[in-house]
Formats: C-alpha cells, structure tokens, sequence
C-alpha cells in the first residue's frame, strides 16, 4: 500500500502501469494505494475488475483499472476501447499485463510482484520509455 500511494501521487496522464503477479501477489492492493495516492476519496471502493473487466476511479488524474485475466486473446482488449484510453489523458493500469503485452505501448511502467512470505513481497520495476524510465530512477527516494 505504502509504494502504491508513493506512485499513486506521481501518476501523470497518459501513463500506462502493466500488473504482473501469481494470484494473491497483491496486484490489486498496489492499485488500491495508487488510488489513495492519487486523491481518490475514501467513499470510493477499489477492486479488482476481475468480471467487470474495467474500472474508472477519479482522483488527481483519471485511472482505468483493468483486470485482462478472462481475456483470451490482446484482440479482446483492443474491443473494449484500449487504445482510446491509452490515447487519452487518464492512467491506465493493466493487471495481468503479460496476457496482453502484445498490444501495451511502447511507453509505460512494467511492475513484476512476486510474493515472498505470508506478508512480504518483491518488486520489479522497469521503465520503459524516457519519462517512465526517469520515474523509475526516482524512486530510489522512495521509503516505505
């Protein structure tokens, strides 16, 4: 939650996040600090899109929260609007990210989460792209 909030605060528009994590690795939970991050109200509930596929939180900047999980092929995602979203100016954040990663832009934030005990976890996060990149980099600032 803590690392979601930090980049929840930094998001900018038109940033794409791809999710990438075994079931309960808490993919869900980094967006729910991102969103809290982000100024979304504490009225608003975060949860995973698993069957609604997308959804829309406001905050600071607009967030698309979409689970690609049920999704058979990248074609699927491209149905629902993906390359309008990522056109626009919200955040788009993808869990499941490697289902899809054919058609994720070429510009974004890649997080791998892999569990490493009951209530601990490793973060891998890569930039790819200047801007996403020079994010990554700062994060060197960040504490939990």
């Amino acid at each position: 939650m803590a690392l979601g909030s930090w980049i929840g605060a930094r998001l900018w528009p038109g940033l794409t996040i791809g999710l990438v994590g075994q079931l309960g690795t808490g993919k869900t939970a980094l967006v729910q600090g991102m969103a809290k991050g982000n100024g979304l109200s504490d009225d608003q509930h975060v949860t995973s899109p698993t069957f609604t596929l997308i959804n829309e939180y406001a905050g600071r900047v607009l967030v698309y929260h979409l689970d690609t999980y049920r999704l058979a092929t990248p074609g699927e995602l491209a149905a629902l609007g993906f390359d309008e979203m990522t056109a626009g100016d919200a955040v788009v954040v993808v869990e499941w990210a490697d289902r899809v990663h054919s058609i994720l832009p070429d510009e974004m934030m890649w997080i791998e989460i892999t569990s490493t005990g009951e209530r601990s976890r490793a973060f891998s996060i890569r930039g790819l792209g200047d801007r996403a990149c020079d994010f990554v980099r700062s994060m060197s600032a960040w504490r939990s």
